[in-house]
């Protein structure tokens, strides 16, 4: 089998609430998607999705991502997509960095794999693990009373875990982890994340007012250091996404006893590649993950989905269903949430059909 073309598509994805807060003052009212579908000399296409959280979230941008795929994609007409160790070191070799850009065309590739096979992704990925998948819940900053209000509909909807967007004023934070601890049920969690939105001493007094609470701290600083300052004060559970990027970080992390659980964001790391080696690794270490991604819809909730269908629920703490935050349905087949869970297709690949209607004219074809 052999890449005969590479289509690249954009599509906005606006948000149901109108608008995502989370630390500084950072809002996304319409997410910018980019959908990547592989073409191959015998008639299959894999597809893919990358969809960065605006531009001052991780070191990524929507821009970014096609600019990178520019980069790339010459490179990789005539190569076999099965060979998804060989596609990556292409990929490595010809643009330094910048592992979200990579990561639509390495689901792809595995999408293809599926289809090529036969099998679900989540059987290639280590086989069905869990019948279904507990989601979690990112409730938008807002004012105390607000926040209270959403995280509680959203519980009537059958979830019971929910990530907190804090990052904000400390005394305003401290008011929103307190007020919506209080309103929900005991066996409910609730994760503070302040998305390194706090300084160093900002998260030193946030995390001593909120001691005596049931709350895990999510990544309350900019770096990993001043994160594990944070670490070594505080006795709640602690979880870390953003400076966790890649296996080697994820080493250190479980070495020095940084963190509880971790977020595993499938683009930040350069796709499922290597997000199954992480997987693997911190199941190997006893370490619990949130498998999701920065944000996206349908294709990108099926990646996570296969993911997650395939790691034992013990060590999945929690994924995302990005497609029921948006607006706009991008791909028929993708999982959807039943109270507060969902499941992956066990259609071969992603098991995902695009909507071509919606998604339109590829913007550029390699």
């Amino acid at each position: 089998m052999r890449i005969t073309a590479i289509n690249v598509f954009q599509v906005d994805l606006p948000l149901k609430e109108g608008r995502y807060s989370w630390s500084n003052n950072n809002f996304v009212e319409t997410f910018d998607s980019t959908i990547v579908e592989l073409r191959t000399d015998e008639g299959l296409q894999g597809y893919a999705e990358c969809c960065p959280l605006g531009s001052a979230y991780l070191p990524s941008f929507a821009l970014g991502v096609r600019a990178g795929l520019a980069e790339m994609a010459p490179r990789l007409i005539g190569q076999d997509p099965l060979n998804i160790g060989q596609i990556n070191r292409i990929m490595d070799t010809t643009l330094r960095g910048h592992p979200y850009a990579k990561a639509p065309i390495d689901i792809a590739c595995w999408d293809l794999l599926g289809k090529a096979t036969g099998q679900p992704l989540f059987n290639l990925l280590g086989g069905a693990a869990q019948d279904d998948i507990v989601l979690y819940r990112a409730i938008s900053q807002d004012t105390p009373d607000a926040m209270v209000e959403n995280i509680n509909g959203y519980a009537a909807e059958g979830y019971t875990k929910f990530q907190l967007k804090v990052g904000g004023t400390t005394n305003d934070d401290i008011e929103r982890i307190h007020a919506t601890r209080a309103s929900l049920d005991p066996s409910h969690l609730l994760i503070a994340d302040a998305n390194t939105g706090w300084t160093k001493h900002e998260a030193a007094r946030v995390v001593n007012a909120i001691s005596n609470l049931d709350v895990y701290v999510e990544q309350p600083c900019l770096t990993y250091e001043e994160s594990l300052s944070i670490r070594r004060r505080t006795n709640l559970p602690f979880v870390l996404d953003e400076v966790i990027d890649g296996p080697d970080r994820l080493v250190r992390g479980i070495a020095e006893d940084a963190m509880d659980v971790i977020n595993l964001k499938i683009s930040k790391v350069g796709g499922l590649t290597r997000a199954k080696l992480m997987r693997d690794l911190c199941v190997t270490q006893g370490l619990p993950m949130t498998i999701e991604d920065t944000w996206g819809g349908d294709i990108i909730t099926a990646a996570i989905a296969h993911l997650s269908q395939s790691t034992p629920a013990e060590f999945c703490f929690s994924a995302t269903d990005f497609n029921s935050y948006g607006t706009v349905s991008i791909a028929e087949g993708a999982p959807s949430r039943v109270n507060g869970r969902m499941v992956a297709s066990d259609a071969a690949g992603l098991g995902i059909t695009p909507v071509f209607d919606v998604l339109g004219d590829p913007v550029v074809t390699y």
